[in-house]
């Protein structure tokens, strides 16, 4: 079935973690086991189906999803798995969602709309538990963040991303390394963690 949901969203190109991101991912949960999962971008639900997955059953994630076709198709794909008591999809602009939500997460996810990054760090670090971890993916861009890109089409989203990881790395507060799987991952803990590489 999560083969299913992978193949159908690669087929309607809506992007979904690449294999290499997951397998750092998954690898995290195995070792931190967090309870409480918050990501930022559903899609069709397959990344927070992972997360569960890779929790044993044990995690729980709330998700947000803006587009409401994909949150409906998310919701499908997750019934179907039997997943609905362990992912809870909310409806919305995460811009508007995330100031609502109260702390006692112990694992931020993030992949949206990739000019609201800054914003998404700073919500994620007011929402995580101590020694919590917030992970960004696509941070590197298809390279143009460590490139010395300035088109205008994707201006903003690079300026902001390399916002993100001016703050992640340069916050006294913040642990944060840049792993180059798939489109680049940003791994930040509050205080140290172990090297991932």
């Amino acid at each position: 079935m999560l083969e299913e949901i992978k193949k159908k969203a690669l087929e309607d190109h809506i992007p979904i973690l690449m294999d290499d991101t997951l397998e750092v991912i998954e690898k995290i949960i195995k070792d931190e086991k967090p309870k409480r999962i918050l990501e930022v971008g559903t899609a069709v639900g397959y990344s927070a189906i992972c997360f569960v997955n890779a929790s044993g059953g044990t995690a729980f994630v709330d998700t947000i999803e803006l587009d409401e076709q994909r949150a409906r198709e998310a919701i499908t794909n997750i019934n179907e798995l039997g997943l609905e008591k362990n992912i809870h999809v909310i409806l919305g602009n995460a811009v508007d969602i995330l100031p609502t939500l109260k702390a006692g997460y112990d694992m931020v996810f993030i992949d949206a709309a990739k000019g609201k990054y800054p914003f998404f760090l700073q919500e994620a670090i007011r929402l995580l538990n101590p020694k919590g971890v917030i992970l960004a993916d696509n941070i590197l861009y298809k390279g143009y963040v460590m490139s010395d890109y300035n088109k205008h089409k994707q201006r903003t989203a690079v300026r902001n991303l390399r916002e993100y990881i001016k703050e992640a790395t340069e916050d006294a507060r913040l642990d944060t390394q840049i792993l180059e799987v798939g489109d680049g991952l940003a791994i930040t803990h509050l205080g140290t963690f172990p090297n991932w590489e």
